[in-house]
């Protein structure tokens, strides 16, 4: 008679099963929300998504700053943070230093030959980052999950925190198990010594790596607390109440990073956009809000740059604080108090509104048979 199973891959199936979000071999979101689009909208057809939009990518280099002199001291505040580009963020909080969803890859996509290519070379090499203390990765999705990256970082020897499921693809990428730590929401993992805690927080997307996995692992949000400061890093995520009760379990928070980039009028249940960034920052309570998901990957039908537009041009009225830094600009939320445009010298240009793309008849026939979207 076999002896009952304890392999990894067997204790991570049992931690999935007994999670309240799991429900026939597949994970839901708490609230129902249609698979990619939202009430009243239809999907882009794949025309409009390959030839659709106008401005999708920058016509010029990207700026990038090089954090290394400010790496090599710590953060005056105790709170630092460098964008790294799309969801990567080097998070330097009270002694610690933590990596979100790293994305060194050229491309996001299955294959290497095809898919959305990087507007800009990453700001740092993986071999030049300080000396972390914990990855987290969000969810599965190619943009968030990178297979390359994942394999480079994996000998580090410092705990991966990511969501239920989600373990199993680490492990295929190199990392070894001892060192992956699988959460369910309002679950909380501390570093050695326990002065840093990450606990997994409720987000409302989907998850899938291809055509036959789809929401097969979880998705989360994460908050950071240390003993002086919080930080929220959004993942991805539509607009949901959770972020009240967030912010009412989870406390207030120094820095919340949220996704504002590749959102679409009918994806507005599983990504939030700028305008719904802000709603969620008044949710959580306020904080700095320091902008993810944008600007190094064309992954929607607008202005590569409509989201940091939006965001300058709606955030006084609603009194959110921004910080909007320059790809590996390392900033100390506390200290940045001026949002300088930059993006703006790309295209030699000011921007211009994008025309909302028409919903027809043929193109909601055309989105029952294409492909599913988002494909982040």
């Amino acid at each position: 008679m076999p002896d009952k199973p304890t392999d990894t891959a067997a204790l991570r199936r049992e931690r999935m099963t007994a999670s309240p979000r799991f429900e026939n071999g597949v994970f839901r979101n708490t609230h129902p929300v249609a698979q990619g689009l939202k009430k009243g909208t239809v999907l882009p057809t794949l025309g409009e998504y390959l030839c659709g939009g106008q401005r999708r990518t920058p016509k010029g280099p990207m700026p990038i700053s090089q954090p290394f002199e400010a790496w090599a001291r710590p953060p005056e505040t105790g709170l630092r943070a460098t964008w790294l580009g799309h969801s990567t963020v080097l998070v330097e909080i009270d002694g610690h230093r933590v990596l979100t969803d790293p994305v060194w890859g050229e491309r996001v996509s299955p294959v290497s030959f095809a898919g959305p290519k990087r507007f800009h070379p990453a700001p740092v090499p993986i071999a030049t980052l300080p000396a972390l203390d914990a990855v987290i990765v969000s969810h599965d999705h190619y943009d968030h999950l990178d297979a390359p990256t994942i394999a480079a970082l994996a000998g580090l020897g410092v705990p991966f925190v990511t969501s239920l499921g989600v373990g199993a693809h680490l492990e295929a990428f190199g990392v070894p198990p001892e060192r992956i730590v699988e959460l369910d929401w309002w679950e909380s993992f501390s570093l050695p010594g326990g002065d840093l805690r990450i606990t997994a927080a409720p987000s409302q997307h989907f998850s899938g790596r291809g055509v036959k996995d789809r929401n097969r692992t979880a998705w989360s949000s994460f908050h950071i607390r240390g003993p002086r400061h919080g930080v929220f890093f959004s993942g991805d995520t539509g607009l949901t109440p959770e972020y009240t009760e967030i912010r009412e379990r989870l406390g207030q928070m120094d820095l919340v990073m949220l996704e504002v980039g590749a959102f679409h009028a009918a994806w507005g249940d599983i990504h939030l956009g700028p305008e719904n960034a802000l709603e969620a920052l008044r949710l959580l309570g306020g904080g700095a809000l320091l902008p993810v998901h944008w600007g190094t990957f064309n992954l929607a039908l607008h202005a590569w740059d409509e989201p940091p537009e939006t965001l300058l041009r709606l955030a006084p009225a609603q009194g959110a604080r921004l910080v909007m830094p320059r790809l590996g600009q390392a900033v100390e939320p506390a200290r940045f108090d001026r949002v300088e445009p930059w993006w703006r010298g790309v295209d030699g240009r000011a921007p211009e509104p994008d025309p909302k793309t028409q919903a027809t008849p043929e193109a909601v026939q055309a989105a029952e048979s294409e492909i599913p979207w988002p494909i982040d």
